[in-house]
């Protein structure tokens, strides 16, 4: 009755070692207890063979596949599945009865049959049969190293064991391996959606909203309402400006400016402490301006970047000198021009000492500045106590000679003038807060000289940090205030 189980086609569980086979049934011998599959597949992978025959001891569990083949057979078996060692035969002794088949594919009119299946075991006497599929990949791969017998063959036993070859000549099938994942259904478990008849139908119950979904630089947890203008000012300058996450920032007078200095000073923020500060950001802007970690290496010491620092005798001069000195520290050739025939502040005088000790060059006259252009000019000409120093022949000869050499120009706390400024910038660095600078190409920038929040307080100025990690930040030129 052996021949009732041809035509089926049964998945053969071999275990861990062997793997799991699919085929239809071609030979059942009931006296080798062997059985053979047509067309085999392999773990889902066609197998190199035509035909691949499984001893009875290698089997842990046969399933029937298809048993449409089997229906109204005489004496056919009532189960789909044996037990593991078994293989399907007609025989009556020695049996074993499924009493829950388990039929992928059949009919649902179809009747299960009812005839016993019998387990036969041998004693493990020689190798199985079911290594065929194996062998022949090793036949293969022998060929290819010298023969089946050679060294590398045998190297290849010692280290990997058996079946390292099975599946090297065969191409994957992706169509196959991708028949077994259900996209969509893994997609709408993701989704937290279910397709059912063409339309999409949420997993939540009735009244209950969808989670929102968050990209991973979002913040999931909810807060507060971002309050953008956290800076207000009793005196409004006439000009606001915002920053890059858009917070105001409203420009101030210069009086009011002068106010909040004297009350930081008074608080211990001297003017010294003020140049520092100003000294390093801006130096710091200008290190960036100039190229950064890209121009300023050990490997880049013959294409030193060159900055000219256009400086005059006051506070400007001096943040001026400050900002020349921290980047001759950074390898910078600084080249400070500053006229000698003038009276000097005191804070002038000791930032000139303090630079000279850097080797930087320093020059009384413009015809001693290159001629060439150089990499970045740092106005400090303007004063914003004395607006008379534009007149003077130095100031226009150092302001010509800038417009003139065609290097770009960074001007760090410029003085407030309805007129156009005397040198063109394209970049302009304020101090705390910006003043109300006339309108023109220049990029603002402000940068933070460390005042205290109860500073800005005690002027009449409600104020929250608008720079964040930064020292520095840019700002952009909103609309006109009406304040």
């Amino acid at each position: 009755m052996a021949a009732d189980w041809l035509g089926s086609v049964v998945s053969i569980n071999c275990g861990l070692t062997l793997g799991v086979y699919q085929g239809e049934v071609c030979s059942v011998d009931h006296a080798s207890q062997t059985i053979s599959l047509r067309q085999p597949y392999h773990n889902g992978v066609r197998c190199p063979v035509p035909e691949v025959t499984f001893s009875a001891m290698d089997i842990k569990e046969l399933k029937f596949l298809d048993i449409q083949n089997t229906i109204n057979k005489p004496s056919s078996g009532q189960g789909a599945a044996t037990e593991p060692g078994s293989v399907p035969s007609g025989r009556h002794g020695q049996s074993n009865r499924i009493t829950h088949p388990h039929a992928t594919g059949s009919s649902s009119s179809s009747q299960p049959s009812t005839a016993p299946i019998t387990i036969l075991r041998r004693a493990p006497a020689g190798s199985s049969s079911s290594r065929g599929a194996t062998q022949a990949a090793q036949k293969k791969s022998g060929v290819r190293n010298g023969g089946a017998g050679g060294p590398m063959r045998t190297k290849d036993d010692e280290c990997f064991g058996d079946g390292t070859d099975e599946d090297l000549d065969t191409d994957f099938d992706f169509e196959g391996n991708l028949a077994l994942f259900d996209k969509a259904a893994v997609f709408s478990q993701i989704d937290g959606t279910q397709s059912h008849g063409g339309r999409a139908q949420h997993h939540s119950t009735q009244g209950e909203q969808r989670p929102t979904s968050y990209r991973h630089d979002e913040n999931i947890l909810e807060g507060k309402a971002v309050i953008y203008r956290q800076i207000t000012v009793p005196q409004h300058g006439g000009k606001e400006y915002c920053t890059d996450s858009g917070l105001v920032v409203p420009s101030v007078t210069y009086e009011l400016h002068k106010r909040l200095l004297a009350a930081a000073e008074r608080w211990g923020l001297s003017l010294e402490r003020r140049l520092e500060t100003t000294g390093v950001c801006s130096s710091q802007m200008a290190l960036t301006l100039l190229g950064g970690p890209n121009r300023l290496t050990p490997k880049n010491v013959h294409q030193r970047p060159t900055v000219v620092l256009l400086c005059g005798p006051h506070i400007q001069g001096a943040q001026g000198i400050s900002c020349g000195r921290h980047l001759a520290n950074h390898d910078v050739e600084v080249i400070l021009f500053l006229p000698n025939f003038l009276k000097m502040q005191d804070s002038v005088t000791s930032e000139v000492n303090l630079y000279s000790r850097t080797g930087g060059k320093q020059v009384a006259n413009v015809k001693d500045l290159p001629a060439s252009p150089v990499d970045l000019v740092i106005n400090c000409l303007d004063c914003h106590e004395n607006r008379l120093l534009r007149e003077q022949s130095w100031y226009q000869s150092a302001a010509d000679w800038a417009n003139q050499n065609r290097a770009p120009v960074l001007s760090i706390d410029p003085a407030v003038s309805e007129q156009h400024q005397t040198v063109e910038a394209k970049w302009t660095l304020s101090l705390g807060l910006p003043l109300p600078l006339p309108e023109a190409e220049s990029r603002v920038y402000l940068c933070d000289i460390g005042i205290p929040k109860l500073v800005f307080q005690e002027v009449g100025i409600s104020y929250h940090s608008p720079f964040g990690c930064k020292f520095v930040i840019p700002l952009h030129r909103a609309h006109q205030s009406t304040h």
